[in-house]
């Protein structure tokens, strides 16, 4: 079974940067790969996805302080995360799949952005 391995969140004070990495196991590729996040009493939605054919897209909220990226010799999807705000506070989860949302998801990891 697939498993999608993630790192890189943790708290940060307004203004900073976190970076996120996940990597399926087992070397699989996926056509498209993202990031979603889901806040306390939040529905979970669609932060940034990238797919082989380098389309991407990024939540309005994110344009211009997120970049999403893959490096495909380390088969690995990155979420570079500049000018952090304290809305962006939430659960980061990685997704996989033919198309997002895919079926393939990680644990999850706590992004806090403190003011």
């Amino acid at each position: 079974q697939v498993q999608l391995v993630e790192s890189g969140g943790g708290l940060v004070q307004a203004g900073g940067s976190l970076r996120l990495s996940c990597a399926p196991s087992g070397g699989i590729m996926f056509n498209a790969m993202g990031w979603f996040r889901q806040a306390l009493g939040k529905q979970r939605e669609l932060v940034a996805a990238i797919s082989t054919s380098g389309s991407i897209d990024y939540l309005d909220s994110v344009k211009g302080r997120f970049t999403i990226s893959r490096d495909y010799a380390k088969n690995t999807v990155y979420l570079q995360m500049n000018n952090l705000k304290p809305e962006d506070t939430a659960v980061y989860y990685c997704n996989c799949g033919r198309r997002l949302p895919g079926n393939i998801w990680g644990q999850g990891t706590q992004v806090t952005v403190s003011s």
